[in-house]
């Protein structure tokens, strides 16, 4: 038994350190701003969407990628659950006007797959709806390119066990207890059945002109850093960093008189 522990503790990943960690991840940060400035310059439009399991790391790679970057070029979208209105209409319509115009990029966090995920397994939507979501979608994504869009899709996969760690965090920590929702409970108990629809996803939807790329996540730092990676070798960008900038000087006080600071309101200063 000993013998079976000792070669499984083999297998398993060694963790990047922190310090190289932060240091790697900050290098292709900046490598993000060149690409968003690259992407501005061009007239690009981007679309990245994030797949996968509850917990598995999408939010925090996402976060890392806008974390420098301008919120008028980079934006992300993250819709709630559809309005009766919304339930009406064709599918991929509520996610069009979030499509990005020249010179932006748009971050999905979780998009149009939602009916060949969650809506398929907890039967939010029809067989009918379901089976024409796998028609139809393989369509609109050849479309979406056809009309200039660069379409990047990701699929963050997490084993069972580290899955489970993550829950047992978010349920122990205050400031995680949001993340865990009721259908994050309830997605536990269906786990097979998630995985059967992944992969029935994959066979429609891998498609030549909009691939899914799967992103190992069971260690958070090393998904984040291997993701941005592969997403900055995906789009081929220049460096236009500026040269730099001098700040003009500031023109000469010619008899200001700032009014009474009594006449203003100021936040409290509980921390001096």
């Amino acid at each position: 038994m000993a013998e079976v522990k000792k070669e499984a503790s083999k297998k398993k990943p060694k963790k990047i350190n922190s310090k190289v960690y932060e240091e790697e991840l900050f290098k292709l940060q900046l490598e993000l701003v060149k690409l968003q400035e690259w992407i501005k310059y061009k007239g690009l439009k981007v679309v990245v969407i994030f797949e996968g399991r509850d917990a598995a790391g999408k939010g925090g790679v996402i976060k890392r990628i806008n974390q420098h970057l301008n919120p008028r070029i980079c934006r992300v979208v993250a819709l709630p659950a559809p309005t009766e209105r919304e339930q009406t209409q064709w599918y991929f319509q509520r996610y069009v006007p979030h499509l990005p115009a020249a010179g932006e990029m748009l971050l999905f966090d979780r998009s149009w797959y939602n009916r060949a995920g969650v809506e398929k397994v907890m039967g939010f939507c029809t067989q009918e709806e379901y089976q024409e979501f796998l028609r139809s979608c393989p369509e609109f994504e050849r479309m979406l390119v056809r009309s200039g869009i660069i379409l990047i899709k990701y699929w963050f996969s997490v084993s069972d066990e580290e899955q489970e760690r993550r829950f047992q965090s978010r349920l122990e920590e205050p400031h995680k207890r949001w993340k865990l929702s009721p259908m994050d409970l309830e997605s536990r108990s269906r786990w097979l059945e998630y995985s059967k629809a992944k992969d029935e996803m994959f066979a429609h939807t891998d498609i030549k002109q909009a691939p899914w790329y799967v992103v190992n996540s069971d260690i958070k730092k090393h998904a984040r850093l291997n993701c941005i990676a592969h997403l900055l070798s995906l789009i081929p960008y220049e460096d236009l960093t500026p040269e730099p900038i001098e700040l003009p000087h500031r023109a000469p006080d010619t008899g200001y008189i700032r009014p009474p600071i009594t006449d203003q309101t100021f936040v409290p200063e509980i921390y001096p």
